[in-house]
């Protein structure tokens, strides 16, 4: 059996033809599965919600020392300082920020993992810095 340059060239058309539209006719029917009745779970997930908090550090303390979330939420902090230099650190969500004297830091991460969680200030100009510390509450979902 001998194949003709046309039919190669038929035969390699498709297959680019579905490698660039494969993925998309997939994506497609995945989510006309995820909207059928069968599958309520799927339409029951509610969008995260969007919480946003302001925290003073002044005189070596954050105010307010303590944030309460719920998982899955998108947290958006705006650290502010009132005097010297100060940092916010959360170790579990890998955020590090420096606030400049009398500046702020806006920054935003999303609370996927439920618990309490230390943020503190990791400056080290001065020993006050070590004193300063507060907590993340991300309750379950």
């Amino acid at each position: 059996m001998t194949i003709s340059r046309r039919s190669l060239g038929l035969v390699l058309l498709g297959a680019a033809a579905w490698l660039l539209v494969g993925p998309a006719v997939r994506t497609a029917l995945g989510n006309a599965r995820a909207a059928t009745p069968g599958n309520a779970a799927a339409g029951q997930e509610e969008a995260p919600n969007r919480r946003e908090f302001t925290i003073t550090a002044k005189d070596y303390r954050f105010s307010p020392d303590r944030l309460e979330v719920t998982q899955d939420d998108l947290v958006k902090v705006t650290i502010r300082s009132e005097d010297v230099a100060y940092s916010l650190t959360i170790d579990h969500y890998r955020v590090s920020r420096r606030v400049p004297a009398g500046g702020s830091t806006t920054f935003e991460f999303r609370a996927d993992s439920p618990g309490t969680f230390a943020f503190y200030s990791n400056l080290t100009s001065d020993a006050r810095h070590t004193k300063m510390s507060g907590q993340l509450v991300v309750r379950p979902r």
